[in-house]
This record gives C-alpha cells, structure tokens and sequence, in this order.
C-alpha cells in the first residue's frame, strides 16, 4: 500500500518569497511621531523658562496662566488671547491635575486653540498637593 504525503516544497517556497516582500515592504510602511522639543533661553525666573505660557488646570477648576490664578474659564482665555495677539510664538504648555474631569481639560483645551495657540503642548504632571 503506497503512502500519501503531502509535498512541501512549493508550500515553502511561498513562504520564503512572502518574506522577502514583507522584508522589502516593512521600512517603507514604518510611521513615526514628529516631536518639536521647546527651545528656551537660559535664564529663569521662578524656576520657569522665559517665554513659553504654561496654563495650569487645578483640581478645583481654577486656571493659572504662568502662575496667574483666573476662576473663570472665560477670563483666561481672554487673557489667553491677549497674550497671542502680540506673539510670533503661538505654542502654549497645558498642565493638569490628574483628578480634573476629562471634560474640563477638553475645554480648557478648546479655549486655547481659540485664543490662537497652533501648537499644545501637553505637561504630563501629577500634582500632591
């Protein structure tokens, strides 16, 4: 009784030239992040590099635009776009407190993109106060 087995070789063979198109293809499909480290001078004052705006989101909703407390998310962006209308640099750094609701960062987002900062920069920071 003759035995039936299956042949291989072609089977191999696809695999080997699937490889090689997946070898070829892959370092033209890699995607990556474009990242824009901050360029600061050196001097500092309060331990804040001059020129760049922080807006600080508090865990009671208050605002602070560079150590500037604002209760009202209005007025902020006010001031937000005070700032912007004089500045060539429209980058702006949000800092949260991680207990702040999602909704609140969100808004205080909304707000400083239309106070025209183009580029937000994101400070990942949990306060303990």
């Amino acid at each position: 009784m003759a035995k039936a087995e299956p042949n291989v070789v072609p089977l191999c063979d696809v695999l080997l030239v699937l490889l090689i198109i997946f070898m070829v293809i892959t370092p033209l499909v890699q995607r990556g992040i474009d990242v824009k480290l901050p360029e600061t001078s050196s001097d500092t004052s309060g331990g804040q590099p001059v020129g760049l705006i922080i807006v600080t989101l508090q865990k009671d909703d208050t605002v602070k635009i560079n150590q500037t407390p604002y209760a009202d998310l209005k007025v902020a962006g006010e001031e937000l776009r005070r700032l912007y209308s004089t500045r060539s640099d429209k980058t702006i750094f949000l800092r949260a407190d991680a207990r702040s609701s999602f909704l609140k960062v969100v808004e205080l987002i909304d707000v400083c993109k239309g106070a025209g900062a183009e580029t937000l920069g994101l400070i990942p920071e949990y306060f303990t106060d």
